[in-house]
């Protein structure tokens, strides 16, 4: 049993928590992909420090109330296999914090890095004047646009009521109450009847095979934001079947489906879907204009 004596600096714990997660074969897809980041991410943030902190603060020691908390979350995280972000209620997306809780998902979409560029080659910044982000969840794409679009009109839209709950403490948080419209809605149906430049949803997109192999960290967030059918596509289908009522004529369909990519492209194969490619990593989310949309139907 590690007693407080044994480990005294802040260096200590991230190796301790370092150790005990590699030697627990935990998983590790909320945010970090490795043991040690994912200690850095649980011991900076239980000490309330950044992470650009200078370096020879890791040599200082910590009072015993510090390191019982710390070793508490670690036990946590082992045991119960919680996502760090669920033990520390914090998520960076877009290089933004978010709170979190188990109502909703972690944030973790490659998005961000579109959203940071501004959508660009796409759409022009300047014609951006309305978005509308599709299964919001905590709100992280859609108050990420209202940042990269400080001028644009964001409306984003839940089921749950509970994710729409935290959505609503993330916007209140950046104080963008005044631009960002939090709507309960399955889809488009009760949303109001207006066009956007820009549609951008992470909806769920989980197969039924997937979801039943699902690593044990995953059993901790909602099956209502990751589960969606037999092949993952039943919510990106009635997306696609319409969107195009809801775009400007120059707007534009940007979704996530994740590994269900290629039942996509089976499924709709003349859909000209443009897949985009990632700077950082991950895949799996297409774009289309307003224009191809009009000439597609889902069959």
């Amino acid at each position: 049993m590690t007693t407080h004596t044994e480990l005294q600096t802040i260096r200590d714990f991230i190796r301790y928590a370092t150790s005990r997660f590699n030697e627990s074969g935990l998983y590790y897809g909320h945010g970090t992909d490795n043991a040690w980041d994912e200690a850095v991410a649980l011991v900076l943030h239980t000490l309330h420090l950044p992470h650009d902190m200078n370096p020879h603060i890791l040599d200082a020691h910590l009072i015993a109330t510090e390191q019982s908390q710390i070793l508490g979350l670690i036990q946590q995280r082992i045991e119960k296999r919680i996502p760090v972000p669920y033990l520390t209620h914090e998520a960076w997306f877009a290089g933004l914090p978010f709170y979190v809780d188990e109502r909703v998902l972690v944030p973790r979409s490659p998005i961000a890095e579109l959203i940071e560029n501004q959508f660009q080659p796409w759409v022009s910044s300047e014609q951006v004047h309305t978005i509308l982000d599709l299964c919001t969840g905590s709100g992280c794409i859609a108050i990420a646009c209202a940042q990269a679009f400080p001028e644009a009109h964001i409306d984003a839209s839940d089921i749950s009521p509970e994710a729409l709950a935290v959505a609503k403490i993330n916007v209140l948080r950046h104080r963008l109450e005044h631009q960002v419209q939090l709507h309960q809605s399955d889809l488009f149906l009760a949303l109001p009847k207006q066009q956007y430049d820009i549609i951008v949803s992470n909806p769920p997109y989980v197969s039924a095979a997937e979801m039943f192999e699902l690593p044990p960290e995953y059993k901790h967030e909602p099956r209502l934001g990751l589960s969606s059918g037999e092949v993952g596509l039943d919510i990106t289908l009635r997306i696609l079947e319409q969107a195009h009522d809801y775009l400007t004529p120059h707007g534009i369909l940007i979704v996530e489906v994740g590994n269900s990519e290629e039942a996509l492209i089976e499924l709709l194969p003349d859909f000209p879907f443009t897949w985009i490619d990632f700077q950082r990593g991950g895949g799996g989310v297409f774009l289309l204009t307003a224009q191809q949309l009009k000439k597609c139907k889902v069959t």
